[in-house]
């Protein structure tokens, strides 16, 4: 019998012989029926095509999780570039809890500046025959470092740092911690805050820095708010469980601290400075088809101090010879007591806010000896507007603000502030630009110490990680 195969025949039977061997089919059962065959042919390339496909996955998923590649520029002599590729494993960054911890965050922020004009004119510090010019210049304005967590046991906690030197207020200059504190929030509706942080006194000053407006903060507050201090704070909001949908209606603080400032251990005397804030919010909700807000606010603060305490530390209340403001070191034992009032109103790309502080200083007699300076009270007030252009992203800004330090006849401080903010990401990455003209009552008055009218320009660029 003469056999002839052709080129297809001969191709089909080198294939079947080679499944055969990949599926263990043993040569001997040649016999077997051409449907046999070619069913246990389809059987092996299905469970191959299975294999590739899982295979496919595989390689997928390892080439997603494989390190990324980092890439460095270097110039040669004559200053042109070339690009170099190199394997080394970019590694995650990641934050492990310590202890019980159930949520630990490492963040912090920079707030890098320029200044040009009459710099810090608008706090008060006016060059002149007394006080010297500030320098136009470049600065980080703060450069902070942050850790906050939970525990389960209905603890959170915070740990800020800045590494920013300030000008001479506070008298820091070196690395130094702004808030430590513990806080037990298993009530909301009473929650206890133990520790140092700001001191629950003044709308604009408990408003973190990084969701400011405005550049600076008004000198006002910073002239008659307490800012950090060390001590005992119960807070919360009353209505959270009964009304949880309207649980910001109403949020109050009330805190007993050492008064005498941020990172002072000790206290001045053995009594306390006495701080309390209660917050309503009238209305939240639509108005017009736009978002809209409505709160009130109002501060009170009573404190004996003792004689070198600073009760200005972050601002100027005490007026110079000039008509330059610097910081108050008592130069006798005082009693004083400071209130507040505030409002912002929300609508859609609009936002106003308002603000008056009152502050009244008395002197004391101690141990029979006249006090060192005459009481006096100081008082002033903003008004804030910011209206968005374009949506969340660029915002257009107006203050005026005027300061009455109430030392002597006609020492008024007056500012108008006008500003652009653009918001890359949100407050996370921020581009702000402010003017600020700033006239004094008192140089105006006695123009002897030179001028009563100064000019500054500001360039901030933040960055919150």
């Amino acid at each position: 019998m003469k056999l002839a195969f052709t080129r297809w025949n001969l191709t089909r039977s080198v294939l079947v012989l080679s499944l055969w061997a990949a599926v263990g089919i043993p040569f001997t059962r040649a016999a077997e029926t051409e449907s046999e065959r070619l069913a246990k042919l389809e059987a092996a390339v299905k469970a191959l095509q299975e294999q590739n496909t899982a295979l496919k996955r595989e390689v997928s998923d390892l080439k997603g999780a494989s390190p990324k590649k980092e890439v460095s520029r270097k110039s040669t002599s004559d200053g042109k570039t070339y690009v170099e590729t190199t394997e080394t494993e970019k590694k995650p960054v990641y934050v492990t809890p310590g202890a019980s911890e159930i949520k630990l965050v490492l963040g912090g922020f920079i707030q890098g500046q320029f200044e040009a004009g009459d710099v810090n004119a608008y706090d008060g510090r006016f060059p002149g025959t007394i006080t010297a010019k500030t320098k136009d210049r470049f600065r980080m304005r703060r450069a902070r470092i942050t850790v906050s967590g939970d525990f389960a046991e209905q603890f959170d906690f915070k740990l800020e740092g800045e590494f920013n030197q300030a000008d001479g207020i506070t008298g820091r200059t070196a690395f130094s911690t702004t808030d430590a504190f513990v806080n037990w929030h298993r009530f909301p509706e009473a929650q206890i805050k133990l520790g140092q942080y700001k001191a629950p006194f003044g709308l604009e000053q408990v408003t973190s820095d990084t969701k400011l407006f405005t550049i600076e903060r008004s000198q006002v507050t910073e002239a008659l708010t307490p800012e950090r201090q060390i001590g005992l704070q119960l807070w919360g909001k009353p209505f959270a469980n009964v009304w949880p949908e309207q649980k910001d209606v109403l949020t109050y603080w009330a805190g007993v601290f050492n008064g005498n400032g941020r990172n002072t251990t000790v206290n001045d005397n053995n009594e306390y400075m006495y701080v309390a804030r209660l917050e309503a919010q009238l209305f939240a909700g639509k108005l017009a088809g736009q978002d809209a807000s409505l709160k009130l606010g109002g501060n009170y603060l009573s404190s004996r101090d003792e004689k070198g305490t600073n009760i200005s530390q972050t601002g100027n209340l005490i007026v110079g010879g000039d008509g330059s403001l610097s910081p108050f070191v008592l130069p006798s034992a005082d009693q004083r007591e400071a209130y507040g009032v505030d409002a912002s109103f929300h609508f859609g790309p609009f936002d106003l806010i308002g603000e008056y502080l009152d502050e009244r200083i008395r002197p004391r007699i101690v141990g029979g000896v006249a006090p060192a300076f005459a009481g006096f009270d100081a008082s002033g007030y903003y008004i804030t507007a910011g209206y968005f252009v374009v949506p969340k992203k660029l915002q257009l800004v107006a203050k005026w603000e005027s300061f009455d330090p109430g030392q002597v006849a006609n020492d008024n401080l007056h500012s108008i502030t006008g500003g652009v903010n653009y918001y890359i990401h949100g407050d996370d990455l921020k581009l702000m630009l402010g003017y600020i003209h700033t006239w004094s009552d008192f140089r105006n008055n006695r123009p002897v110490f030179g001028d009563d009218q100064f000019d500054e320009v500001l360039l901030r660029l933040q960055v919150l990680f």
